[in-house]
């Protein structure tokens, strides 16, 4: 049975510095020990725990999400969860189902209670995990954001702008800022940039955020991948654009 990041990968669900040369299962108690190429876990599955994705029978999204939340790195885990529960409860742009991302919290943390190992790890991602982040570098910008010191983050801001509404990533209330994540993505992917030049779309996020700066008064600042790679990077990017935590 695949499981862990293996199940996350079948689900779609993306990971954060995946191991790319073992493939996950769990088996059976009197099975042999791991072969190349393979981790092999120890688990009971209950009735639900098992699907079939294209073909390939995983455990379900709640158990892999438990299994890793247990397991992984806090980062790791936090970007698994975090998609786990955008795909779930992500109703539309600005329309996220709490109370279903409670209940697969609770749903999460019951599953993994059941292990002999890392439930107050689970307890700490599920805690920390919010479906509102739309990528990798969201979920992980969000973890080195409370490193460096914040505390009132809010995710997908809105921001009304003439004949529409505006998203910033995130909200630093302490600091009366705003602050995105920019992945190269939205400038080369096709499902992002909806037919446009990488220039176009350049052009189109300089008005967004002229309009967000002038609207709001608030500071902006972007970061991509180069600025996460720890919570002190972050940090002095953030104070380049005169935002700090608070003391």
């Amino acid at each position: 049975m695949f499981s862990h990041e293996t199940a996350a990968a079948i689900h779609g669900l993306p990971l954060y510095r995946p191991e790319r040369t073992r493939t996950h299962l769990i088996v059976p108690a009197d099975r042999p020990g791991a072969a190349a190429g393979t981790v092999r876990h120890r688990g009971d599955l209950r009735d639900g725990e098992i699907v079939e994705v294209d073909g390939l029978r995983c455990t379900s999204l709640v158990r892999t999400v438990a299994d890793i939340s247990r397991t992984a790195p806090f980062d790791q885990a936090v970007v698994v969860a975090d998609a786990a529960l955008r795909a779930v409860c992500v109703r539309g742009l600005g329309h996220y189902d709490r109370e279903r991302a409670d209940a697969v919290r609770g749903e999460v943390l019951a599953a993994a209670r059941r292990s002999a190992h890392g439930f107050s790890r689970s307890t700490r991602v599920m805690g920390f995990a919010d479906g509102r982040a739309q990528l990798p570098g969201e979920s992980v910008s969000r973890i080195r954001l409370h490193a460096v010191g914040f505390r009132s983050i809010r995710l997908q801001v809105p921001v009304r702008a003439p004949g529409t509404t505006y998203y910033v990533d995130f909200g630093l209330e302490e600091a009366d800022a705003f602050g995105e994540f920019d992945g190269a993505v939205k400038y080369v992917d096709g499902r992002m940039t909806d037919g446009r030049t990488a220039a176009e779309v350049l052009d189109r996020e300089k008005q967004r955020e002229d309009w967000i700066r002038g609207s709001t008064q608030r500071r902006l600042a972007r970061w991509g991948w180069p600025h996460i790679a720890t919570a002190a990077t972050l940090g002095a990017r953030l104070a380049a654009f005169g935002i700090h935590p608070p003391s």
